[in-house]
């Protein structure tokens, strides 16, 4: 399978890695924004052509797929493209910037018939799986799901201290993960949500800091808190609270209320998220994570949105 690659910045490496340990994948082009970056991206990994088109990169002899890392204000329009020219697509988070977007887009993968997938990670993490099997087995009751997202960056800065071309969106980027997790691990859409914000920072013109509520009609409550301004440790920490116990998730690892680690299969979720995409395609179905189990995430994003602007 041949693959075009969009986007040089941090998340590009991440799939690099993981597309390398894969039989039969070779990526044979990199879309970049700047002619120096995608050379020397292209050099690092072998990669045998390198554009600023994304076109000219899609179109190359043999291109199979396309997995897009672009900014995420480019993604419909860039996955549009790509499924109109017969290629399946990943699109790294989220999947679109708004709503309509979102529809726009799945109203193309289904015409095209081509596997549109979303790169929501944390469907793929060993400790969320483990979660989401045990509720779906009767095994643990969730009562309440905490989430802490935690980054500093009021600077214009990717996770590598690397300057980025466009603005992270604390909502639209790290709260529609935790938003998709949420009603991905309890199987439940029909959630009741809200939100607030704080002011948006001078010069990103986002809001630096949140809290999002979330209410299931099922009895699970979830509560999140997303910062920018946070200093410290970084990323997603996640309290399962439910009547059997207490976990604690943190990347790919899990503990319990006693702070044991509890046993998991140890497969990163990058390379499980790749590899579902490569079989989904090669299977002919439809994958985890796809654009059509992703819309229901962006309604509730939108919901929670019109609520904190509501509440200004």
């Amino acid at each position: 399978m041949k693959i075009c690659l969009a986007g040089t910045g941090a998340m590009g490496e991440i799939h690099m890695k993981a597309l390398q340990k894969l039989d039969d994948v070779q990526v044979i082009s990199v879309n970049s924004r700047t002619d120096d970056g995608g050379k020397a991206f292209a050099e690092k990994w072998k990669i045998p052509f390198q554009s600023t088109s994304l076109e000219e990169c899609i179109d190359r002899p043999g291109v199979d797929a396309v997995i897009l890392t672009t900014p995420s204000s480019m993604h419909p329009d860039q996955t549009i493209l790509a499924l109109n020219k017969g290629k399946h697509v990943q699109v790294e988070i989220p999947m679109s910037l708004n709503l309509p977007d979102a529809r726009r887009m799945l109203d193309v993968a289904k015409k095209t018939g081509k596997v549109c997938m979303v790169t929501h990670t944390r469907r793929f993490s060993s400790p969320h799986r483990e979660i989401r099997r045990r509720i779906q087995e009767g095994k643990f009751h969730l009562q309440h799901m905490v989430v802490e997202t935690y980054f500093f960056r009021r600077t214009n800065l990717n996770m590598h201290g690397a300057a980025r071309s466009w603005v992270d969106n604390l909502l639209w980027h790290h709260g529609c993960h935790s938003v998709d997790l949420a009603y991905w691990v309890q199987n439940d859409p029909n959630l009741q949500v809200w939100g607030q914000k704080g002011p948006n920072h001078p010069e990103l013109g986002i809001p630096m800091d949140m809290t999002i509520g979330m209410r299931s009609k099922k009895g699970p409550v979830v509560s999140m808190a997303l910062s920018f301004n946070n200093r410290g440790p970084f990323g997603g920490f996640y309290r399962y609270i439910g009547d059997e116990d207490t976990y604690k998730v943190y990347r790919d690892s899990m503990t319990d209320s006693e702070g044991k680690e509890v046993p998991l299969d140890g497969m990163p979720a990058f390379d499980r998220q790749d590899v579902e995409f490569v079989s989904a395609i090669r299977e002919g179905r439809e994958p985890e994570s796809s654009a059509a189990s992703c819309v229901p995430t962006m309604a509730l994003l939108d919901g929670i949105e019109k609520s904190m602007n509501r509440a200004q």
